[in-house]
């Protein structure tokens, strides 16, 4: 038994712990707008209970990660989202506390502009917040039970913007769930719903590449999809993928020592630039979530450490995962790299359902089995594949841009711009903590190639790639240019008040 937990492993089924994507369509306002106020309050609550987690207030003022705010921003950050984007579209006039409406709106992803400096934080206690969650709900509770609203929901319902920031909200369930297992262990604490982790390991299995028949692929979707999306899912990217192979399992924790055996993070010709330039940062030498004690292996889940659970999935980021597989293609003497978003997706093909259509989840995804990845020959899919969705999150070698057709959410336009910036990859299929848009086919989510997320990788045997050809929405030495145009005292020796005058809105 992996857990150390003393008490048996329950089934809860809580009505917030398993649920589905709102659909979008309908004739019944009555019967969607019930769905849409369970959905909502199902999500609220499963979002407060992971932060039940932590044993102490100090726990909300520890930051787990340099590069992300401590945990009481996001304790709060998902309910401030409610109430701007309420207010940004006109929907409400309303503000609760407009000094946390300011303080806990953005800082999230690591941009230029952000400030993660806590001296420059009056951080709330966990209890102010708690207060302000509680108001935020009563709003949002009273704003679904009244507001008027035509079927099928789009994108400019009022529905959208309480979906958008339901959405908003499961995306954080899963970055805090990453930064609780940042968190030092004696922070946190054993929870009824959230310790319920896998229970079992065994040998792990052989990996093999088995063949994908390519094709002309289509993706993309339109605006009269009938579940939510984000901006950047929307419009069309029409390409052809070649036959490749593609490795039947996850690459497992025991794949992956193979490569740390082989002395794989002090082999410079197994990374690229950047790649090597972080493995020297900190003298990286493990996966994040590895511990060595002895001579054995301790893995992090969310809530313990537990002995290493070699046939999971192994946790790493995009660059190790791109050193692996280089490694791979010295070993194997074949062309092994991570698959693109297309090839993915033809993968992909192979699932014929899609949340919130399965009755049961085929993979360990959408919280519908444990808290935790498992083993990687579990879940078994067609033609011998296993975990083409679910368990953890595959990097890809796709940088994300915009679709043909492309255009920003007016309540959300900077969701996805800031990331067509090259630095951005995509990971596809989710991860077992993955629930509403996250676990939905469409999706299309990007980290920056350093970060950490409950991701890890399958790798395919196809042709070397061309380097990418970006189209790079907006730079930070652009947004810096604007953000000074509009409130610096100068710019290039200008006046800005003179620049005021008649001076037309320039948008960002």
């Amino acid at each position: 038994m992996l857990s150390t937990l003393t008490q048996e492993k329950n089934t809860l089924k809580d009505d917030f712990l398993v649920t589905k994507t709102v659909i979008l369509s309908g004739t019944d306002h009555s019967k969607k707008r019930k769905e849409i106020l369970n959905y909502f309050h199902n999500s609220f609550s499963l979002y407060e209970s992971i932060f039940e987690c932590l044993n102490n207030e100090s726990a909300f003022y520890t930051r787990p990660n340099p590069l992300r705010h401590p945990l009481i921003f996001y304790f709060g950050h998902t309910a401030v989202f409610f109430i701007n984007k309420l207010n940004v579209t006109g929907l409400i006039s309303t503000r609760i506390d407009p000094k946390l409406e300011s303080m806990l709106a953005i800082g999230v992803d690591e941009m230029s502009w952000d400030d993660l400096h806590d001296e420059h934080y009056d951080w709330p206690t966990a209890d102010e917040v708690r207060d302000y969650r509680k108001k935020t709900r009563t709003l949002v509770d009273q704003f679904i039970r009244t507001t008027d609203f035509t079927l099928p929901i789009d994108w400019q319902s009022p529905m959208w913007i309480i979906l958008m920031g339901i959405e908003h909200e499961r995306i954080h369930l899963e970055t805090t769930s990453v930064l609780i297992r940042e968190l030092p262990i004696q922070c946190i604490t054993p929870h009824p719903i959230w310790s319920n982790i896998c229970l079992t390991s065994n040998s792990p299995p052989s990996n093999e590449l088995l063949p994908v028949i390519g094709g002309a692929i289509t993706l993309g979707k339109s605006k009269n999809n009938p579940l939510y999306g984000w901006d950047n899912e929307y419009g069309a990217f029409h390409t052809y993928v070649d036959n490749f192979k593609a490795s039947k399992y996850l690459v497992s924790n025991k794949e992956f020592f193979d490569f740390v055996t082989a002395n794989g993070y002090n082999q410079k010709e197994y990374w690229d630039k950047e790649g090597w330039q972080w493995v020297q940062s900190r003298e990286h030498k493990l996966p994040r979530y590895w511990l060595k004690v002895g001579d054995r292996f301790k893995y992090r889940t969310m809530l313990e450490m537990i002995d290493m659970p070699w046939d999971w999935p192994v946790d790493v980021n995009h660059y190790e995962a791109k050193a692996f597989c280089n490694w791979k293609s010295s070993v194997l003497e074949k062309n092994i790299r991570l698959p693109t978003e297309a090839e993915w997706y033809t993968l992909r093909k192979q699932v014929d359902t899609d949340q919130p259509y399965w009755n049961q989840a085929p993979g360990n995804i959408n919280l519908e089995y444990e808290m935790s990845a498992c083993p990687v020959n579990r879940h078994a899919f067609a033609n011998g594949f296993y975990d083409i969705i679910g368990n953890v999150w595959q990097w890809t070698e796709t940088p994300i841009d915009c679709y043909e057709g492309f255009s920003v959410h007016p309540a959300y336009d900077d969701f996805s711009t800031p990331t067509f910036d090259g630095k951005h990859f995509l990971f596809k299929g989710g991860c077992w903590i993955s629930t509403g848009n996250y676990a939905i086919k469409d999706s299309r989510y990007a980290f920056r190639r350093h970060f950490f997320q409950h991701a890890g990788f399958r790798y395919v045997e196809a042709p070397p790639l061309p380097k990418p050809c970006l189209n790079i929405y907006e730079t930070d030495a652009m947004v810096s240019q604007y953000i000074e145009f509009h409130y610096g005292e100068t710019y290039f020796a200008v006046c800005q008040d003179s620049c005021r005058i008649n001076q037309p809105t320039l948008m960002i």
